[in-house]
């Protein structure tokens, strides 16, 4: 008899951190994903950010050219009476702004999470749609309605034997563009605040209903809390964009010179300075210190959160 020899089997291979996805190890995949949108982020945010820095940092001079002034921009800056009544106005617009939009915002979205409202899909696509609306087309269409001679609210006016409303005056000027903001950004806010609500376990309804709390108890106790993430979230979003004001009063400008100047809000006065003065490293310290302002302004509203969160 012959022995028959028999082939040892082979040993299943272990999946180990050497394991290869695609010919490339899995270690080196997740880098792979994420080398795009590193490259883009520094190509276009941190170049263009330390390039502005950079020119913040210079003057161009008559005689002698470009020279090196240091923080000379900024000082000159801070002195500035243009940039400093931007900031005041840009401030008191938020102060006022801010506040009814989210109110309007968070009302609606109580609303459409009650269950209450017949049609809700339409009311809630119907007060979003705005947000769709670019705010160049959104300012033009505003503009238009603003008109005192063309307007439609002029020409009611007129039929009616009425005052002419003078919507693009000093006095009324603020509050036309808060009414455009605050018609741009309310869907907005609002999807926000029903998306938080809708993360709310249905238990804690059920049981203050159970408690004999009522629709708007439960909203004050139940919802309320439950939305302060959601509400500080669009409160920050809020800062950063009201201190970034610039396309309203820019396409409102053409229709309004004696009201809005060049320097009406402090983007618009840095925007002037480099494309209409030419002054483009002072514009580039005005932009750095309106950043400044916008994180000291989110910095407080976040200290302010937390502290009454804490207390």
């Amino acid at each position: 008899m012959t022995a028959t020899t028999v082939a040892p089997t082979e040993e299943p291979r272990r999946a180990g951190p050497e394991r290869r996805l695609g010919g490339l190890r899995q270690g080196a995949a997740g880098p792979l994903f994420v080398a795009p949108f590193m490259v883009l982020f520094l190509l276009m945010f941190l170049a263009p950010l330390g390039y502005a820095a950079y020119l913040s940092l210079f003057q161009e001079r008559l005689i002698g050219g470009t020279a090196f002034v240091g923080l000379h921009n900024y000082l000159t800056a801070l002195k500035d009476p243009l940039l400093r009544e931007g900031v005041l106005r840009v401030a008191l617009f938020f102060l006022i702004q801010v506040p009814l939009m989210l109110v309007l915002a968070l009302v609606f979205a109580l609303a459409l999470d009650s269950g209450l409202l017949r049609l809700a899909r339409v009311i809630r696509l119907g007060i979003f749609v705005p947000y769709a609306v670019p705010s160049v087309v959104a300012t033009l269409m505003w503009g238009y309605l603003y008109g005192p001679d063309f307007g439609p609210f002029a020409q009611l006016s007129e039929k009616l034997g009425l005052p002419i409303p003078r919507f693009l005056s000093d006095g009324w000027m603020p509050g036309s563009l808060a009414n455009i903001v605050t018609w741009e950004f309310v869907g907005y806010n609002m999807i926000i605040l029903y998306a938080a609500l809708r993360t709310v376990p249905t238990e804690l309804y059920e049981a203050a209903a159970m408690d004999g709390a009522g629709p708007w108890r439960i909203a004050w106790s139940v919802k309320l809390p439950a939305l302060r993430p959601a509400l500080l979230l669009t409160l920050l979003f809020s800062v950063i964009g009201s201190f970034q004001l610039f396309n309203e009063p820019k396409l409102l400008q053409p229709i309004a010179p004696d009201v809005i100047d060049n320097s009406y809000t402090a983007n618009l006065y840095a925007y002037s300075l480099a494309f209409t003065g030419q002054q483009v490293n002072y514009s580039a310290a005005v932009s750095f210190l309106l950043g400044l302002v916008i994180v000291i302004f989110s910095y407080a509203v976040l200290f302010i959160a937390n502290r009454r969160r804490t207390s």
